[in-house]
């Protein structure tokens, strides 16, 4: 299967990847079309509540397949503005095709945009997959 690694994402080591939105403070998080393969079908999301603080690199959730237990690690440091529901709801839905659409995971207001300088641009994440 070909994977996207759209150019405007940042991404983790860890499968994250980091959007940041049009008002520059907002970023949306979510977990890249291959770990959503890697993984099979999703069975259960826990994610934080809106008003949560997340910390760079820290957990601030998990992801249960049918294959394993994953943490999902911070790409920024801020305060949780929204979680996608639906997906908690229905946590199958998550597919490698509407990974980086309907697949976001949570939005937060980063306290510091600056703390993306340390994620992935998509050339390195792809090389990091597909050299693996």
């Amino acid at each position: 299967m070909a994977f996207d690694y759209p150019s405007d994402l940042k991404y983790l080591d860890s499968h994250e990847y980091a959007r940041v939105e049009a008002d520059k403070e907002t970023v949306t998080i979510g977990i890249t079309s291959f770990a959503v393969d890697q993984m099979g079908d999703v069975v259960f999301l826990e994610l934080p509540e809106v008003g949560d603080s997340v910390e760079i690199g820290e957990n601030y959730g998990t992801n249960e397949s049918v294959k394993a237990v994953e943490d999902l690690k911070a790409p920024v440091s801020g305060e949780v503005l929204e979680i996608n529901a639906a997906l908690v709801e229905t946590p199958e839905d998550i597919s490698p095709d509407a990974a980086y659409e309907g697949g976001w995971l949570i939005k937060v207001k980063a306290a510091n945009l600056s703390d993306l300088d340390q994620a992935m641009s998509a050339a390195d994440y792809q090389q990091q997959v597909e050299g693996e």
